[in-house]
């Protein structure tokens, strides 16, 4: 394949990408208009956060279907599952077609995940996997530093009708982009011989050590993340008195953060090997989980300390995408759909517990809970990976 031909396909994705990364956060920042715009209480907005991550469970029973018939079929599905689901809350401004929105929505980013992880490593080498997956999950911190604030001016200038519209139209261009400019592929499990039927591959996944592993590291990463990112308006706010606009300067401090740590798995990972920069990046959270009492001493401190949360948890989570994506490769999909559902129900426990641990113990107690967790990740990961060999690691 020429390097022209994969540069403007991961261009493509990475566009896709922001536009389903986009969809699924900006409920968070405009959920006061958006029940004012629907003249519901905003408690009925915020529910609709908790349907958006039920729905990462739902692609551990779909995404494996990728590893069957082929990776692109389930790009284009959640492609046209973001299409179908922004023309509907635009055509009929309800809050039960809201509620439709975004189920569809998020069941097209938990097909659209697993699929491009999974594309990725069936057509990248190895030696350059983190480089592409960094420059893919640039779209993630580009929908807060690029996709939501645009989608607030569209909300402000052409309404939130025009908006959904603009975003149905954008994602249905990507539709047909990735239809006829992403070639198509074999699903590997299509052979006779293999396995085919989704619930034995899952069964096949969880005998796997390294895979486990790897299903455990992220369930612990994403209670240690939720559990700090509930709670930090709440602390610069109390601690330092900040507006609403001094509050999005944090916002904007962990995309900054974000988009750094992207940028150093792209330009770094490959070099010092996957597996070393997953555990390098592991081990630097948690140290900025034990920083994070120490720095409360004033905004500058409290802000550098998101930042150095941020940009190392952002590294060693795009690290390990690529790392991931070779621990089976006859199931990658597989796997990237379990990673995705088990990170994001750790996302919950750590949103859940978030609140309580801080007005318990403040934040030697966030930090306290983060950090364990993550050490909890560093140690499973360890176990996972302890025996694990790839030829193609061998620099790691």
């Amino acid at each position: 394949m020429k390097t022209s031909q994969l540069a403007l396909r991961i261009l493509i994705i990475t566009f896709s990408r922001l536009l389903l990364n986009t969809a699924k956060r900006f409920i968070y920042t405009f959920a006061p208009a958006l029940s004012r715009f629907l003249g519901v209480p905003i408690t009925s907005i915020t529910s609709l956060i908790a349907i958006g991550q039920g729905t990462s469970v739902l692609g551990v029973f779909l995404a494996p279907l990728g590893d069957r018939f082929g990776y692109k079929l389930l790009m284009l599905a959640g492609l046209i599952s973001l299409t179908v689901g922004m023309f509907a809350a635009g055509i009929l401004p309800l809050y039960l077609t809201l509620v439709f929105t975004v189920m569809v929505a998020g069941l097209g980013k938990v097909l659209f995940d697993p699929a491009i992880q999974a594309y990725v490593g069936l057509k990248v080498p190895y030696h350059r996997r983190g480089l592409v997956i960094g420059i893919l999950e640039l779209a993630w911190a580009g929908s807060s530093v690029i996709g939501i604030p645009l989608a607030g001016v569209l909300i402000e200038k052409a309404g939130w009708q025009t908006t959904f519209i603009l975003f149905g139209i954008l994602s249905l261009i990507c539709f047909f982009l990735v239809l006829f400019l992403v070639p198509r592929d074999r699903g590997i499990q299509s052979s006779p011989d293999s396995s085919t039927r989704t619930l034995v591959l899952l069964k096949q996944l969880l005998t796997n050590r390294s895979a486990v592993g790897a299903l455990l590291f992220f369930f612990f990463l994403g209670i240690a993340n939720d559990n700090i990112f509930v709670i930090y308006a709440s602390w610069l706010e109390g601690s330092f008195s900040l507006s609403l606009v001094a509050l999005g300067v944090g916002t904007s401090v962990i995309g900054a953060a974000e988009i750094f740590g992207e940028l150093f798995t792209a330009f770094f990972s490959d070099r010092i090997g996957l597996k070393r920069a997953v555990f390098i990046g592991t081990i630097c959270s948690i140290l900025s989980f034990v920083a994070l009492p120490f720095m409360n001493s004033s905004l500058p401190m409290a802000l550098a300390a998101l930042f150095l949360i941020f940009i190392s948890f952002e590294f060693t989570i795009v690290s390990s995408f690529g790392l991931c994506t070779e621990l089976t490769p006859d199931s990658r999909a597989t796997l990237m759909s379990g990673i995705f559902a088990t990170a994001g129900i750790g996302r919950v426990i750590g949103a859940t517990i978030g609140g309580p641990v801080w007005l318990k113990g403040g934040l030697v107690a966030i930090g306290s809970v983060s950090a364990g967790c993550t050490l909890l990740a560093l140690l499973a990961l360890y176990w996972g990976l302890r025996d694990w060999k790839n030829e193609k690691a061998i620099s790691d």
